[in-house]
């Protein structure tokens, strides 16, 4: 079998695990218990989903260590899915929040992790191979995407995206992914006394770019679009699940795994967009489109319906590619090449910090409270939560291009520093 298809099989493994319940769970979790569900409120959802934020912040950088230092990136990458998997069937096994929450917090402390291990075991495994990461890994991760669709879809279709069981094929995917892992090519640690320490790896040493004005802007207002990450995430599930009384047989109703996977077509489609993008338009612009596709994202929701406006919930899927990419993605690219060989690492560590830890958790949690504000007696006015979001996602993006000035490169013109 050849590399590229075993790191296919790797890569779709990885995120099979996640897609299984990462869509459904946060509609699992409001079902009411007599319905099967966990009866979790709006603010309890919101908490689920910042247990990935509470990770990213410490435990990549952790792993990162252990496996740079002591313990071969393959082998922690099959000890850490093992250890969420466990955690992930305990949860499976409880209704209470209190017994569910520390749970699924210590299922996301050893999966989020992997996935930078995974990005790790992949480059040693090209690199041994003779081939070239930057042209040749793209390709290989697309199939990640295709892994989280396919993981969204099985969930749907079998009928398990409201109960416990999505959670036992997660398990069950993260247990074959780390029998998997264990065969693939040893990635050794480095045993190099220079290797980045605690600090380095958790991107702290990096904060020294909040010196620069526009390096502070930047990573602030890249807190600020973290927040949006994890919101339909969280609550796409449950306003679906809102329109069972008035529309019980619409497509939307019947099958919401199906309707917000179309989001993540769009993200795969939308990657292959980012360089035509940065070339034409420059990273400010394309932040920009970003915020706006984001203020498109909450405020088609809020105008949507599973019946006879579903086209503007499907738009409002497609729309979510550029939300997502166009700022996660370029954003990346422009920290890269804003900072200096010596901290580049750092800086993306710093980079995740604001996005999926800092800016995910404020979300999660604020997310979390805006639904719950607007639920009287058991129901959500939808419309009015997601004109809240769009509202939220307006106002940075009128404020950004006001702040974030960058200085334009000359010698770089059709780059991303235009």
């Amino acid at each position: 079998m050849s590399i590229k298809l075993r790191l296919i099989i790797l890569v779709f493994l990885q995120y099979f695990v996640w897609g299984s319940w990462l869509i459904s769970l946060g509609g699992y979790a409001g079902l009411p218990l007599s319905e099967g569900g966990l009866g979790f409120t709006g603010i309890q959802i919101g908490s689920l989903f910042a247990t990935m934020g509470i990770a990213s912040l410490f435990m990549p950088g952790l792993l990162g260590i252990i496996a740079d230092r002591w313990v071969n990136a393959e082998k922690v990458l099959g000890i850490s899915h093992i250890l969420a998997a466990l955690f992930l069937i305990l949860a499976s096994q409880v209704k209470g929040y209190h017994f569910f929450y520390p749970l699924l917090l210590l299922h996301t402390c050893f999966y989020m992790p992997t996935i930078s291990l995974t990005n790790s075991v992949s480059y040693n495994a090209l690199e041994k191979h003779g081939l070239n990461t930057v042209t040749d890994f793209p390709p290989i991760r697309v199939w990640g995407t295709v892994g989280f669709i396919a993981a969204m879809w099985a969930v749907d279709l079998l009928g398990f995206a409201r109960n416990p069981v999505q959670l036992f094929i997660s398990a069950g995917a993260g247990i074959i992914m780390a029998l998997y892992s264990f065969t693939m090519p040893a990635t050794l640690p480095s045993k190099n006394e220079n290797n980045k320490g605690l600090v380095t790896a958790l991107g702290l040493d990096a904060f020294v770019l909040f010196k620069r004005k526009k390096m502070a802007i930047f990573f602030f207002f890249s807190m600020l679009l973290g927040c949006s990450l994890q919101i339909t995430n969280a609550f796409g599930g449950p306003f679906l699940d809102s329109f069972k009384t008035t529309y019980p047989d619409s497509f939307g109703v019947q099958h919401p795994n199906l309707l917000l996977s179309i989001s993540q077509i769009s993200e795969t489609l939308c990657i292959l967009l980012i360089p035509f993008f940065l070339q034409k338009f420059g990273i400010k612009k394309v932040i920009m489109i970003s915020m706006f596709a984001w203020f498109l994202r909450f405020g088609l929701f809020g105008l949507g319906n599973p019946e006879d406006k579903l086209y503007l919930l499907v738009l409002s899927m497609v729309v979510y590619g550029m939300a997502f990419d166009f700022f996660n993605i370029s954003g990346s690219l422009f920290v890269e090449s804003e900072t200096d060989k010596s901290i580049r690492s750092s800086a993306q560590g710093l980079f995740m910090i604001m996005t999926n830890g800092l800016g995910a958790i404020i979300g999660s949690y604020g997310s979390g409270w805006i639904v719950e504000h607007f639920t009287t007696d058991g129901i959500t006015n939808w419309t009015n939560t997601w004109f809240t979001f769009a509202g939220y996602s307006l106002v940075i993006f009128i404020l950004f291009p006001f702040v974030f000035k960058p200085k334009s490169h000359p010698e770089r013109q059709g780059t991303i520093h235009q």
